[in-house]
């Protein structure tokens, strides 16, 4: 992934949304990052709505890290949403969550998820997880640039 690309962290948990960044930082993933709160926010930000109008306000995002269960709009619908936008579709989403439920896991997939990741409870493991994530998805993973191709 370009160092330019954003990754968009979608996740309520403050705590999960440092563990993240300082997982990526320790990876040397210097992409910038971005960090929405609730499932409306992101969709604004995908869509350039509200106070992400301005497109250079809200750059599209290299890759999605995605929480499931969000106030407003959850994870599921954003999913949905991003996979059946045809602007959208080629943006790899992950979903990152503390759900195992099989249902959710074959939803997600079912939706266009391209990973579905367990969050562990144990902060050394979760940041262990995101370490191993970037690794494929960051640095081995060649991944669309968003730009249109003639």
């Amino acid at each position: 992934m370009r160092e330019s690309q954003v990754i968009l962290i979608v996740d309520d948990n403050h705590g999960d949304y440092e563990a993240a960044v300082r997982s990526l930082r320790k990876a040397r993933i210097g992409n910038p990052i971005v960090h929405c709160e609730d499932g409306d926010q992101t969709l604004d930000y995908l869509h350039h709505r509200g106070r992400y109008s301005d497109p250079a306000s809200a750059p599209r995002p290299g890759v999605i890290l995605l929480d499931l269960n969000l106030p407003g709009t959850d994870g599921r619908d954003i999913l949905a949403e991003v996979k059946g936008d045809p602007s959208l579709r080629s943006i790899p989403v992950i979903v990152l969550t503390t759900s195992s439920d099989e249902r959710d896991v074959e939803r997600c997939y079912a939706l266009g998820a391209n990973s579905y990741m367990k969050k562990r409870l144990d902060l050394q493991e979760f940041m262990q997880a995101i370490q191993r994530m970037s690794d494929f998805w960051l640095e081995i993973a060649l991944l669309p640039s968003g730009e249109e191709q003639p």
